[in-house]
């Protein structure tokens, strides 16, 4: 245990409480005079390479930490094929999407289906990103936080629910005034301590198994937990499936998500939003592929010290880093975690309440409120999405059954589908939907894959959908788009 280690639960809350005084520092600096136009974007001054450094971190966050190491015993490097997919996404959301919300000049970058379609599309979008995102954000931090309460918070006797309500207070404590202002710099400092993390740890399980700089490639290399590329279509790691899937999981978890265009629509202008995204999407698969390493090797580590596996894989990177691995490691990898723990909730926090103030509330066009009851009014329904986060982060708790990475993407197969056939539709079609029918078609298609998926085996000859689901259920969207639409060729799409 930790205190074997001479790492007492005292030490890591006191790493805690310095890591949060760091964090409230930086606030402090950034925050000042933060009005509205700050909290939503920045003020248009963050510097894009400040926020692609930043965006590292909130992209990987406890998943990739934790879930991405632990699942290479049943994927293998196939999770590669995914980040391949990711560059193609990104390179989409550079040319295709960003000039045209920069053109739009967009707070909340579902104000553009108002205009293309109407406010029943608006208001469909805008609820689709706060369902996916609470969840996907409530995911993660559960993720983290779950294995602070099992090495440290569970021993003292502080019930779960409090040690979530402590995060997520802290976290609502530093975002609540600077919005993306001070998130774009707190991100740095977590990027930071979670990369660190990730580097460290490769160099302390390389020491341990006697491997050098050159011996660390060619050991995970020849490992049976290295292969990048699977041929069977019928597998859910099968290459091509997980490139296509990678791709449109980047267009719609990040170019037509707020939390994440948020920071990209706070640069000076389009061309450095740009150098942002291709900067950061470069970097990104380097990342992954260090974290893919690290899970290599701590089965390796497994394999040569005769340590079982645990039942749940994301609890591999914290049994070994703590029980194993001695007190420096431990140390590095609490950090880590704390560093991905912030990230999971503080910008969804910022762009949960952007997203419900402009697009339900439209408070950007309330004349009858000034600045100060309009702040007034957006911390209060900060404070509120941070309660449903701590509700659903509770929830989920109770019913988490498998790697969470999975999870995620499985919920975002659903969640996101309707955004990604609602731009397409828009992007790409001259064609005007009926407005009032579009709820319907949204909330139809989801449904409608569900039971695609869950039956898949036995109507297409024992395939099994993977991430590709998320493009079913976009396609189902758009063609229920396409039958209640007509042709309008004056109709102005972009």
């Amino acid at each position: 245990m930790l205190i074997q280690y001479l790492m007492s639960s005292t030490a890591i809350i006191i790493t805690i409480l310095i890591y949060s005084a760091i964090l409230f520092g930086v606030t402090i600096l950034t925050a000042r005079n933060a009005g509205n136009k700050g909290y939503y974007k920045g003020n248009n001054s963050s510097p894009w390479y400040v926020i692609a450094y930043g965006m590292i971190g909130a992209s990987l966050s406890g998943v990739t930490f934790m879930s991405v190491p632990g699942n290479v015993a049943n994927t293998q490097f196939s999770y590669m094929a995914l980040v391949f997919g990711f560059f193609a996404g990104y390179a989409i959301i550079t040319l295709v999407l960003l000039p045209l919300y920069y053109k739009l000049n967009l707070t909340s970058i579902y104000s553009y289906l108002e205009q293309r379609i109407g406010i029943n599309s608006y208001r469909t979008g805008a609820f689709f990103f706060m369902l996916s995102r609470t969840i996907g954000a409530s995911f993660r931090m559960y993720l983290v936080v779950s294995v602070l309460q099992a090495f440290v918070f569970e021993a003292l006797g502080v019930p779960f629910i409090i040690t979530v309500a402590v995060f997520i207070l802290l976290i609502l404590l530093y975002t609540y005034q600077g919005g993306i202002k001070t998130i774009i710099w707190t991100d740095t400092l977590q990027t930071t301590c979670m990369l660190a993390a990730a580097i460290i740890s490769v160099y302390l399980i390389s020491s341990d198994l006697g491997f050098s700089f050159t011996q660390l490639f060619s050991e995970i290399k020849k490992s049976d937990y290295s292969q990048i590329i699977f041929t069977d279509v019928h597998d859910k790691r099968f290459f091509l499936k997980q490139f296509i899937s990678g791709a449109f999981i980047t267009i719609v978890m990040t170019g037509l998500d707020q939390e994440m265009m948020q920071k990209n629509l706070s640069c000076r202008n389009l061309k450095e939003a740009q150098k942002n995204m291709f900067s950061f999407s470069i970097v990104l698969v380097v990342v992954n592929l260090i974290f893919l390493m690290l899970g290599a090797l701590l089965f390796l580590y497994c394999a040569h010290h005769h340590i079982d596996i645990p039942k749940k894989t994301d609890e591999l990177f914290p049994m070994i880093a703590i029980n194993y691995l001695g007190p420096v490691a431990g140390l590095v990898f609490i950090i880590g975690l704390i560093s991905a723990a912030y990230p999971s909730a503080d910008g969804a926090l910022t762009s949960l309440t952007t997203s419900f103030c402009i697009d339900i509330l439209r408070l950007d066009e309330r004349k009858d409120l000034n600045e100060k009851q309009s702040i007034k009014t957006r911390t209060i329904v900060h404070i509120s999405f941070a309660i449903l986060l701590l509700i659903v982060i509770v929830i989920f708790r109770q019913i988490n059954d498998e790697a969470v990475i999975s999870k995620l993407f499985k919920v975002a197969g659903y969640t996101y589908g309707p955004l990604l056939g609602l731009y397409t539709f828009g992007l790409y079609t001259s064609r005007k939907a009926k407005d009032n029918l579009v709820p319907i078609i949204c909330l139809l298609s989801p449904i409608i894959c569900y039971v695609i998926n869950a039956n898949s085996k036995v109507w297409f000859d024992g395939y099994e959908f993977g991430f590709e689901l998320l493009v079913i259920n976009g396609f189902i969207t758009w063609l229920g788009l396409m039958l209640i639409s007509s042709k309008q060729s004056n109709l102005k799409i972009a």
